[in-house]
């Protein structure tokens, strides 16, 4: 695929990934991109290069555009892998190159090459730079998600160049939010960001919202995010900014996610009349078998639910493997205002549960407690307990929903 214009004399010059199906941990199904852009101007502008396997790819779409020893400026907006990893290559062309980054970029930068012979200019919010016609302000973004991060934003063009901000994990022929949407479901591309978003920045929310804040304060007016993962967005820039205040507002779906694992199907026993109670109370429920299903999509789901419940067999008196995977996996991101709770069977000692409740203390999330254990094989009696508690827990569920959402279903934002 050659190069795209994505506004007057700024090209997409990156490197669509088909093949890659993990990325720092989580499942990416339908691929990635590799985003860079340059800018053809009285000073010619690159801005981020690309993973270092694509490098071939990215450098003939600038071939095609202009000479790389042309290449007066490179911008540099997050110091990661995926963005920077072939920076080396780039300044092997571009030897009289001046490389625009933040104090931490260049700190990390230092750390995987040797730098000494290459040019820099520290930047803060606030710095610009004119390429000729065109003017590059540059904002850092700090833990957005790493402590490099900063975007650029072209003033001329109201074109916001957002690093991983506003990405997804989507290969795709189609470089536009429009023309994506022409070829498949808008749905589908919602859950890519939400995904992208649960995955990567749950944490930072009040950071998102901070930034955002920052962003309309400066008057920056925005008519196209370009971000350097998925599909650009040109039209719908002002629904994704939307969208991510949703998230960091910690909107969520009124609905309860069983996730569980189970040895000999007890624990997966229980789910099913936890999930009747949790249904009669007239929300929806969705049920997830661990093993069966990857992590990133289960930390999804919590993430886009109200409310979760956690089933555990116990083993050696400690949660099942798998299960303390998942709670160490989400304790690490931090989610808010979501309500938890615990389930689980056990042979000749218990555990599981009480340790699962623990750590959604260490996460500081509201429970509903005891939870529900079961000896061995569920009984009728053990059904009837587990149906009141699914119960007892659908209707916390709506009573804590409306703290955050008051009558909202949840939490979809204006359709791209």
């Amino acid at each position: 695929m050659g190069s795209v214009e994505i506004k007057p004399n700024i090209f997409w010059v990156g490197a669509i990934d088909w093949a890659v199906r993990d990325f720092h941990g989580y499942v990416t199904p339908n691929g990635t991109s590799y985003n860079n852009y340059l800018i053809l101007d009285k000073h010619v502008t690159l801005v981020d290069t690309v993973k270092h396997d694509f490098f071939e790819y990215t450098i003939d779409k600038v071939r095609a555009l202009v000479d790389p020893a042309k290449i007066e400026n490179i911008v540099i907006n997050h110091i990661e892998n995926d963005h920077m990893s072939s920076i080396d290559r780039f300044m092997e062309l571009t030897p009289n190159a001046t490389i625009y980054i933040t104090e931490r970029g260049k700190k990390g930068l230092d750390r995987f090459f040797d730098t000494s012979k290459w040019k820099f200019q520290i930047v803060k919010t606030g710095h610009t730079l004119s390429t000729g016609s065109k003017t590059i302000t540059f904002l850092e973004t700090p833990m957005l998600h790493w402590p490099d991060s900063m975007m650029s934003y072209v003033k001329e063009d109201r074109l916001l160049i957002s690093q991983d901000a506003f990405g997804q994990h989507l290969a795709s022929t189609s470089r536009f939010d429009d023309e994506y949407c022409d070829q498949y479901s808008v749905t589908e591309l919602e859950h890519a960001v939400r995904d992208y978003y649960a995955n990567i920045l749950m944490p930072f929310g009040t950071l998102v919202k901070n930034k955002i804040a920052e962003i309309q304060k400066l008057g920056l007016e925005i008519d196209m995010i370009a971000p350097d993962h998925g599909i650009i967005w040109r039209k719908s820039a002002g629904k994704i900014l939307q969208m991510y205040l949703d998230m960091a507002n910690d909107k969520a779906d009124l609905r309860v996610l069983i996730v569980y694992d189970t040895m000999w199907h007890s624990t997966e026993h229980m789910s099913i009349p936890l999930a009747d109670g949790i249904r009669s109370t007239g929300i929806d429920v969705e049920v997830m078998k661990l093993r069966a299903t990857p992590m990133s999509r289960a930390i999804k789901r919590v993430w886009e639910s109200r409310a979760f419940l956690v089933g555990t067999p116990t083993l050696n008196n400690i949660m099942f493997p798998s299960v303390a995977e998942f709670l160490q996996h989400l304790k690490g991101l931090r989610p808010k205002n979501r309500l938890a709770g615990a389930f689980g069977s056990f042979g000749w000692g218990g555990g599981a549960v009480k340790e699962a409740y623990g750590v959604f203390k260490q996460m500081g999330l509201e429970t509903v407690e005891p939870g529900v254990e079961v000896l061995y094989r569920p009984s009728a009696e053990d059904d009837k307990r587990c149906f009141e508690f699914g119960r007892l827990f659908g209707q916390k569920t709506i009573e804590f929903h409306k703290k955050f959402d008051g009558e909202l279903a949840g939490s979809c934002s204006p359709r791209f």
